[in-house]
């Protein structure tokens, strides 16, 4: 977990054992709000994430400041968004460049002389990207961030509590890349999934549930953990106003991808009820999940529950698996290898060559050639997959 203090701020370190989104990292100007700690400890940080539509909307709605989600994308590509979003770091690079003499010594090794920093490098360090680190808000600071939230209307920030690093059980915590290629996805396809009942699995923070929530009748967003559900049902709460236009209804639920029921303990936090379990499986068409896809067994069990779900419900569905290829050298291979992603890739062969005489699963890749909605970088380890599982009888 990150060790925080006012005097370690300007110098934050995480430890070994943690794992740190991307999604922090891409913008690192972007202020992250600390806003409190969560039941074992973890910093709880605030984060504002801005929808990219059209700047050409009507006058008449912005007068009236109307929360609507119905807009036309800036239709820009990711590496234009990329490369926007890095244009201090070239400045820097430039600037940094200046008066540098590279030489080649005896042996051909590259030497670098600098010279000494002159006034100018001093005032060239405001445009150097800030450091990571997080803005702790103090006792009658809530406006910390209020220039940046006139800037945005209502519907044009999603609004997220989640932590900045974690052990990796606790991953579902922070936003992942692949949650902003389905929400792209979704947000670009709205048609698709309007008036759908959506079951996602693997929720975590919920943003990509919010995001089908704007245009889906019902959602269900699911995950385990009672930490993890409070801060997602909180998230849902803090993004009410883009579902008021006429969009969904988001339940938090837990959904345990290692247990073969629901959860329907009236005692346990969000548990479901037989008119919930039943709902779901009269009106279920749409399933998604979003960057599950790192530990084998995980992966295994998930798609046993994908397995069992579809089986249960009255109508076919279309289910959405967005993943990211994470690089990673291993001795046992002496190479770089994705061996969560094979993994992946393996089963999802599995399921489309399964011989069953109820269902019939049938597997395509999507092009990501869509327009992008959120900032973040879109690498080319980013995919996005569809199922389509078919009722046979």
């Amino acid at each position: 977990m990150v060790e925080v203090t006012e005097k370690q701020m300007d110098n934050l370190t995480f430890r070994s054992d943690t794992v740190l989104s991307d999604v922090h990292l891409h913008c690192p100007n972007k202020r992250h709000l600390m806003v409190r700690l969560n039941a074992v400890g973890q910093p709880v940080f605030l984060s504002y994430f801005k929808l990219l539509w059209n700047t050409e909307d009507s006058a008449s709605e912005k007068h009236a400041g109307e929360a609507t989600i119905e807009r036309e994308p800036q239709c820009r590509s990711g590496d234009e968004l990329y490369d926007e979003d890095r244009s201090n770091l070239k400045k820097e690079r430039e600037l940094n460049s200046e008066g540098v003499e590279a030489l080649l010594d005896d042996d051909g090794d590259l030497e670098v002389v600098r010279r000494p920093r002159s006034a100018s490098d001093l005032e060239a360090e405001d445009l150097v990207r800030d450091r990571v680190y997080p803005v702790i808000l103090m006792k009658g600071e809530e406006d910390a961030f209020e220039d940046e939230e006139e800037e945005c209307t209502c519907s044009d920030v999603v609004k997220i509590e989640h932590t900045m690093a974690t052990p990796l059980e606790d991953v579902g915590k922070q936003v992942w890349r692949a949650a902003f290629l389905l929400a792209d996805y979704i947000l670009f396809k709205r048609d698709t999934f309007r008036c759908c009942s959506v079951l996602e699995l693997g929720g975590g923070t919920g943003i990509t549930s919010i995001i089908v929530g704007t245009v889906a009748k019902r959602v269900y967003c699911t995950d385990a953990g009672e930490d993890l559900l409070a801060m997602c049902e909180k998230n849902v709460a803090l993004n009410k106003h883009l579902m008021e236009p006429g969009g969904g209804d988001i339940k938090v639920k837990e959904l345990d991808w290692l247990k073969d029921e629901f959860c329907t303990d009236r005692a346990a936090p969000y548990s479901w009820s037989e008119e919930e379990i039943a709902d779901l499986h009269d009106h279920c068409t749409v399933i998604m999940a979003s960057d599950v896809f790192y530990d084998d067994d995980l992966t295994d069990a998930l798609f046993r529950t994908l397995y069992r779900i579809t089986h249960n419900l009255r109508n076919s569905c279309t289910v959405y698996l967005a993943i990211e290829k994470r690089l990673n050298f291993t001795l046992r291979h002496m190479d770089v290898t994705c061996e969560a992603y094979s993994h992946f890739r393996n089963t999802l062969n599995d399921l489309e060559n399964l011989q069953d005489r109820k269902m019939k699963y049938s597997v395509e890749p999507i092009k990501l050639d869509f327009c992008q909605f959120l900032i973040y970088e879109r690498i080319e380890q980013l995919e996005l997959w569809k199922i389509i599982a078919e009722q046979l009888s």
